[in-house]
């Protein structure tokens, strides 16, 4: 098949050479070569591919040439009118690509006919029913080899169908298991197929047409495989199958493409097989483009089925809207690619193909491992697989499918690395310089997303910000807390580094040299830190708050007028949440001392006030086992140190006797016990008759003393609260502060 490919391109390198040599020596030229040359010449191939290149001559453009629109300017930069020669040369390779679809169609019978006559002549006794049936024989003899190493390999099936589907390595083996299975059936059909018919010797043309189809019912077979495996149709009858596939589907959508994408696949590789024969028979190029568009549409109309006839997604049980306009998108996707292969425009036809199919790849990769990998089930212990791996695998697939894509298209459009590196034009500069450009964004993403994840890792699950409110407080870890407080400051300068570092060797690829831009930086940063030295002092400031250990996210502290929450970090300033909702950001620099209150432990300490006439060895009894039962309170019970319990008698109030009680807690645990305990307090003393006493006032100097000593005293709550504030004044101005 080689042979007959590369035959026309042979004789035309000879029929070059002979035209050079007469030219040099036309005296000198033996008549046996002569008669060697006319021979060649009436060869019908040799015939065709110079009527060929003579009409490629005549109705070539410039664009198809390769050549320059502008007459050799290499300035990448194009002019209006050299942007109107452009269109006007696409538009004219446009029209004469049309052209030449119209003028082979009536040819194409009688190279069709040639090609038969040569096939028959070349087959000699075998017709075309007999080649048929050859190849349907060895499909079949894969199919009954494929058949036996199903049953022979049956201990392997029941291996996967063991694995368990509630933890992501169980699932991951299985997704694994099928794989290799269906590689092991893959190579047993074309063991059984195309191996066993090149065990026996063949004609050379039969032996090209069987073999070339037999191996695109391997790539049919090997499609077909896959797709189960991955997508696990309801045929196969695999138990909870939407949980052990390789993407998050349902079964109808699984069913669905399970069905169309063999077919799809199988017919273009039957077209292939037909396209790779059909140049060594006799079908010119123009012949194979006229044929080509026929099999894009045959592939056009089967994708549309396909498309038109997917089933609907649903969403917790109610149908998934945007499926008619999802459709009608790729509908109008497809019909474009189809008419930039009919216009000729193969270099569009490839970006666009390229533009639609790898971000979907990308995409349907990263759905399905974030689906494989995802947590196990509680009743396996929610076992996890680490956010580094998962990173790691989505990252290094994504990175395989970004240079793949540019190594075909690099391909299709005849670019050659090493011919780039030895030419030096403009435009082979930019492309290179591009190419790099991808690579190092790809490097960049890739080791940013394994530092992102290994820090995420240490992080932990991620939690609110605990904040000290009215219902309850979080017991933070307080490694956890210095973690949570060190690690987002260390991202933040390696995402810095990274891109910086990225950056510069995205400008140096470009052909920037960048040791002027490094020192030009180091100039511009000295003059910075003179001028800005105030953010200098926030930062070397917060990098030793740090490095001291003062105070961590999560932890509630105090400055000067400022309290509240560590929430976050920048590289110059804190942000602290007021327990009453305001949010301080404030710089490192005007944080000065630093009161945390919430390490290790803390003692709340607080007065209760009860009558003269009160016991006050039974009401330390009292308190004490208010504060045991508070204590051994499920919601106080991992916050006490010390129970509550009074200390004595502080001092003799103006209505009553001040006790002393305290309590020791952990950072944070005091609020709400302390708001359970009076209440409870309240409710034992009013049982055990205890009084908790409260202002009260005596007026005197009524006229009738009589009257005084009888009439009922009427206090107005205005003059209550006025003697309460009094009373507090007095004693707050006793004990030396104010408000």
């Amino acid at each position: 098949m080689l042979v007959l490919i590369a035959r026309p391109f042979v004789l035309g390198i000879a029929l070059l050479l002979a035209g050079q040599a007469q030219a040099q020596a036309p005296a000198t030229v033996p008549p046996e070569r002569v008669k060697q040359l006319f021979e060649l010449l009436d060869d019908p191939s040799v015939k065709a591919w110079v009527a060929e290149q003579r009409n490629q001559d005549a109705g070539s453009t410039p664009a198809e040439t390769g050549a320059s629109p502008t007459d050799g300017s290499s300035d990448p930069v194009a002019a209006p009118g050299q942007m109107n020669t452009m269109a006007s040369s696409t538009l004219d390779r446009i029209r004469h690509h049309i052209e030449r679809i119209v003028r082979t169609l009536p040819l194409l019978p009688g190279q069709f006919a040639r090609v038969r006559a040569e096939t028959m002549q070349d087959m000699s006794s075998k017709g075309p029913v007999s080649v048929l049936i050859l190849i349907a024989m060895f499909i079949a003899a894969g199919l009954a080899l494929t058949w036996a190493t199903y049953k022979v390999t049956r201990p392997f099936r029941l291996w996967i169908i063991a694995q368990p589907k509630d933890t992501p390595i169980g699932r991951a083996k299985k997704i694994g298991g099928r794989a290799l299975y269906s590689n092991m059936l893959l190579v047993s059909f074309a063991l059984g197929s195309a191996g066993a018919f090149m065990l026996f010797d063949w004609p050379m043309l039969i032996r090209e047409i069987v073999l070339t189809f037999l191996m695109a019912a391997v790539v049919t077979w090997g499609v077909r495989l896959y797709a189960m495996a991955t997508l696990v149709p309801s045929f196969m009858e695999v138990e909870n199958a939407v949980e052990v596939r390789a993407l998050p589907i349902t079964n109808e959508t699984a069913d669905h493409w399970s069905y169309w994408l063999p077919r799809i696949v199988g017919v273009f590789a039957f077209f292939g097989a037909a396209f790779i024969l059909l140049p060594g028979l006799g079908i010119d190029q123009d012949g194979m483009m006229v044929l080509s568009l026929g099999a894009d549409f045959v592939l056009l109309v089967l994708l549309l089925l396909a498309i038109w006839r997917r089933p609907r997604t649903q969403r917790d049980g109610a149908r998934h809207g945007g499926h008619t306009e999802t459709t009608w998108l790729l509908t109008t996707y497809f019909v474009v690619l189809f008419l930039q292969r009919i216009a000729g425009l193969y270099t569009y036809f490839w970006f666009t193909f390229a533009a639609f199919f790898l971000p979907l790849a990308i995409v349907l990769t990263q759905r399905g491992v974030n689906f494989v990998l995802r947590p196990g089930s509680e009743d396996a212990g929610r076992p996890t697989v680490p956010a580094v791996t998962i990173a790691v695998i989505d990252r290094a697939i994504r990175m395989i499918f970004i240079l793949a894509a540019a190594y075909f298209l690099a391909r299709v459009w005849g670019l050659n690395m090493q011919s780039m590196r030895d030419n030096d034009t403009t435009t082979t500069f930019i492309l290179r310089g591009l190419i790099n450009v991808v690579v190092i964004a790809l490097a960049a993403d890739f080791g940013w997303s394994i530092i992102k994840a290994l820090i995420e890792r240490k992080l932990g699950i991620e939690a609110p910000h605990p904040v000290i409110s009215d219902e309850e407080v979080p017991i933070l870890d307080p490694q956890q807390a210095r973690l949570h407080t060190l690690l987002p400051i260390l991202q933040n300068i390696l995402l810095a580094s990274i891109i910086v570092m990225a950056v510069l060797m995205m400008l140096a690829s470009l052909g920037i040299q960048i040791g002027p831009l490094i020192a030009g930086a180091g100039v511009v940063g000295v003059a910075v830190g003179f001028g800005a030295q105030t953010i200098v002092k926030d930062i070397i400031s917060g990098v030793f708050f740090l490095l001291d250990d003062a105070f961590r996210v999560g932890e509630y502290i105090s400055s000067g007028n400022y309290k509240g929450t560590v929430e976050s970090f920048s590289l110059r300033s804190v942000k602290l949440r007021h327990h009453r909702g305001p949010l301080f950001t404030i710089p490192f620099g005007e944080l000065g001392a630093v009161q945390n209150q919430s390490r290790d432990w803390v003692i709340d300490k607080f007065n209760i006030t009860v009558g003269y006439d009160t016991d006050i060895d039974f009401a330390r009894k009292l308190i004490k086992r208010i504060g045991l039962e508070l204590a051994e309170d499920p919601e106080f019970k991992n916050w006490v140190l010390d129970p509550i319990k009074m200390q004595g008698v502080q001092e003799f109030g103006e209505y009553g006797i001040v006790l002393r009680v305290k309590a020791m807690t952990r950072p944070g645990g005091a609020f709400g016990m302390k708001r359970k305990f009076y209440v409870r307090l309240r409710q034992v003393f009013k049982e055990q008759g205890i009084e908790l006493p409260f202002p009260t006032v005596h007026v005197q100097g009524l006229q009738n003393t009589h009257e005084a000593e009888n009439a009922p005293l009427e206090i107005t709550p205005e003059l209550q609260m006025a003697v309460a504030q009094s009373h507090t004044n007095r004693r707050r101005k006793k004990a030396g502060t104010t408000e």
